[in-house]
């Protein structure tokens, strides 16, 4: 019996007499290298062999396993590895079949060292690069049962850990397998990306991961290796590095959705780490889809609560804070309407107490609490997004966002809020504090392109509201707007300089197109200066911003007319705080005074003028000594020493202005403008453009009709167009309107109801009067050239030229020669 057992061995196959030789008698003893280099050589020369040595192998690790003989199992996965390095002819794919299904044999074991030996083995063959494609071959297995690895909560910490870490690295390894492999089935599915990003996002909360240490993976130690925190973050790295623009959306979705279902969102730690992860790994140029899907993300949970919206806030601002420059994308303004939105809807929320618009007096104080910190969070935001564009785009973000400030009586208040009035106060003070982060550091060559009359004006007719926060809110922005060389620093503080050389101001020549910009806008700035120093509610605050603006104007904008006319404002100023006329409390007056002395103590010291710097100090010094309440020092401190009412001053404590335009006019400034005092024009401020249009085109007919009238020496000169006549135009033009559109309607239904006959016989007269015109105008201004030859008169007694061969014409004798 012995024998017939011998000689049915001898006539077993060789694959299979060289696989049952690497199997010693005592597993413990390990792979027989001599017979596994035998099998080796085997393979390597009869490839059309390897596929039958993977089956005969795949069946002997199951049976092993089924008897709990772990020992040949090792030694069964030793040797397919071995063979799997070896080997890369065509025949592998069936190989690479059988070693799968032993793999996944592994992986279906409830043993973690089985677990564990058949990622390791997985993971070695996701590392080699095979020669022929694979159209069959599935991994969706292997991505469920690695996740699942991920997930595991094994009793023993130390096992249970192992066991994550192998999860990971078989993850990776699928990921290294497909990504690149379009044959292969797409990793980047959401059927996938599903499993695979909440389960690193799992292992890389599970640890104290507090943040992201650098924008790139390091070379980690091996002590490092052993924790499952870093090989997760390497191998999210490695997973987004990868993703190209078309994937970078499935890849990110899975981990909005795990935030939200892990209410992971309010701590804000967690999130900002993950995200400062993607942004550091995904290629720079994808940037912005990541910031359109939190900004999308954030829009959708706009009825969440203010905790969640800040914490998504907050990762914006991470975001755009590592993004490089432009990397907002194509869709600027979006992204900024956004925002705008959320900022507004948030202030709807503050006033409601409530998502719905319903009233809820239990929550209101903590709901507002909240949303104040998210207002705050956006406004942060949305200056992060503005310093990453450049100027021009920063232009455009800046004249979007004026375009959304409600002014009263133009634009509608917030259609949800109990109380209007607050509400457009709130949104004003709101959007203008989104405007002095986008002007932070904002800087440009020329002011006429960057800050255009649609911008300028609406933001200055801010200045002149009641409000005293929005008039400061304004007054900040004109200062980023105008400061170009850091040079506002240095007027953060009122007081009397003897030398403004310590402030080591930058000057530079005033460039053509500044002289342009304050030509066209300098009455506006120098009249709402004027107005803001004349408001009662004014505060230390704003006259502190308004003499830095002062400075500014003079150190940034200023050639020779400008000075004068800032010395003349500073005058009026002057002349504005004598007056008892406009009721300005004391303290107010004593402001105006102590702001006019500072301002041009620090004008005459920029001329440079001898005389008119003497003069003005002398004024000071005789302040300082009889009326030291109209100096900053005893005016802009915590406790102003004031005098309970200001007497009629006169002589030697003010500015005069004769003095100073005989000074000056001596150096060559303009003595007949200095003479002028300065007066503002009290007019009702033009917030919007289109009023200004409307009086340019009333002019503009009255003139052409004037001037194209044939009966023009007859005709009584035409009506002034005055303030009045302006004013009525603008009031009879809401009617004008709604008769433009009766008539527009009454067109409109005639086309759609009249017969086919009437509209092109109307259409046809209407034609024929065009063609009428067009040759009335053609006879006028097109003739030809006068002829020696005369006129011929035409058969209806008009004169009409004729063109005479040149050798016809009779020249006179003084002519030929």
């Amino acid at each position: 019996m012995y024998g017939v057992c011998g000689c049915c061995g001898a006539l077993r196959p060789r694959y299979k007499r060289l696989v049952d030789n690497i199997f010693p008698e005592d597993p413990e003893d390990g792979l027989v290298k001599a017979n596994m280099e035998k099998l080796t050589f085997y393979a390597l020369s009869a490839p059309e062999k390897l596929d039958r040595i993977g089956a005969y192998l795949s069946e002997r690790l199951s049976r092993d396993v089924a008897r709990h003989r772990y020992g040949y199992v090792c030694i069964a996965m030793e040797a397919l590895d071995q063979l799997l390095m070896a080997c890369h002819c065509q025949s592998i794919n069936l190989f690479v079949e059988s070693f799968l299904k032993m793999v996944r044999k592994l992986l279906e074991s409830d043993k973690p060292n089985l677990q564990i030996l058949g990622t390791n083995s997985f993971v070695k063959f996701a590392n080699i690069e095979e020669d022929t494609p694979s159209y069959h071959r599935s991994y969706d297995f292997f991505v469920s049962r690695f996740s699942e690895m991920c997930h595991s909560s094994y009793e023993d910490p130390d096992i249970r850990t192992k066991i994550r870490m192998a999860g990971i690295k078989g993850l990776q390894g699928v990921v290294r397998k497909t990504v690149n492999d379009e044959l292969q089935a797409n990793i980047w599915d959401p059927q996938h990306m599903d499993k695979i990003v909440p389960s690193l996002l799992f292992n890389l909360q599970s640890g104290e991961h507090s943040e992201s240490r650098s924008p790139s993976p390091l070379q980690a130690s091996e002590k490092e290796k052993e924790s499952p925190v870093e090989l997760t973050e390497r191998c999210f790295r490695e997973l987004l590095g990868r993703a190209a623009y078309g994937n970078i959306k499935n890849a990110v979705t899975p981990v909005l959705m795990h935030l939200d279902n892990h209410a992971l969102w309010e701590g804000k730690t967690f999130a900002v780490c993950c995200f400062k992860i993607i942004m550091y790994s995904i290629q720079s140029q994808h940037s912005h889809l990541v910031i359109q899907q939190l900004l999308g993300h954030l829009d959708a949970n706009s009825k969440n609560s203010a905790k969640v919206r800040a914490g998504i806030v907050e990762v914006l601002l991470e975001a755009a804070a590592i993004a490089a420059s432009g990397s907002v994308g194509p869709t600027v303004l979006e992204v900024f309407n956004t925002l705008l939105r959320q900022l507004r809807l948030s202030v709807d929320y503050e006033l409601t107490g409530s998502y719905d618009g319903s009233t809820n007096i239990g929550t209101k104080i903590i709901k507002a609490h909240e949303e104040r910190q998210l207002q705050e969070a956006v406004i942060r935001t949305i200056g992060s997004f503005a310093n990453t564009l450049p100027t021009y785009q920063r232009s455009e973000v800046m004249l979007f966002i004026m375009g959304k400030i409600p002014v009263p009586g133009i634009h509608l208040t917030l259609p949800s809020t109990g109380s209007e009035p607050e509400g457009t106060r709130m949104i004003q003070i709101m959007l203008l504090k989104s405007l002095v982060q986008v002007t932070a550091g904002f800087q440009t060559t020329n002011m006429l392109t960057a800050l255009p009359s649609s911008f300028l004006e609406p933001l200055l007719s801010f200045s002149l509201t009641e409000d005293p926060e929005v008039r400061l809110l304004v007054l900040q922005i004109l200062l980023s707007l105008i400061d170009r060389h850091e040079n506002r620093p240095k007027f953060s503080n009122i007081s009397i300089i003897s030398d403004i050389s310590v402030l080591k101001l930058k000057v530079d020549k005033c460039s053509r197109q500044d002289n342009l910009f304050m030509k066209k806008h300098g009455q506006q700035l120098y009249r709402h200066i004027y107005m803001g120093c004349k408001e009662p509610s004014s505060g230390r605050e704003h006259y502190e911003t308004l003499f830095a603006l002062l400075g500014l104007l003079s150190v940034e904008l200023a050639n020779e007319e400008v000075v004068v006319d800032l010395i003349r404002l500073a005058l009026a100023l002057q002349d504005l705080a004598l007056s008892t006329d406009e009721g300005l409390p004391v303290y107010n007056r004593c402001a105006v005074h102590a702001l006019a002395a500072a301002y041009l103590n620090l004008i005459c010291q920029l001329t440079t003028v001898p005389a008119f710097c003497q003069h003005i100090h002398e004024v000071i010094e005789v302040r300082q000594k009889e009326s030291p309440y109209l100096l900053p020092e005893d005016v802009f401190i915590d406790i102003p020493r004031l005098p309970s009412s200001l007497e009629k001053m006169e002589g030697d404590v003010l500015f005069l202005q004769s003095k100073i335009t005989e000074v000056l006019g001596g150096s060559g400034y303009n003595t007949e403008r200095l003479g002028t005092p300065y007066v503002p024009q009290y007019t009702d401020e033009d917030r919007l453009s289109k009023r200004k249009s409307i009086g340019e085109t009333i002019s503009l007919q009255v003139e052409v009709e004037s001037r194209n009238s044939p009966e023009k020496e007859e005709r009584t000169p035409a009506e002034e167009i005055t303030f009045e006549t302006l004013k009525n135009a603008i009031v009879d033009s809401v009617g004008m309107e709604e008769q433009e559109r009766e008539r527009r309607r009454q067109v409109v239904v005639k086309f759609q109801k009249a017969p086919f006959e009437e509209i092109a016989a109307h259409c046809g007269a209407r034609a024929t009067l065009l063609q009428s015109k067009l040759n009335q105008i053609f006879e006028i201004t097109i003739r030809p050239p006068p002829s020696p030859s005369g006129t011929i008169s035409s058969g209806y007694g008009q004169s009409q030229s004729r063109s005479v061969p040149i050798y016809e014409m009779k020249f006179p004798d003084l002519c030929v020669y």
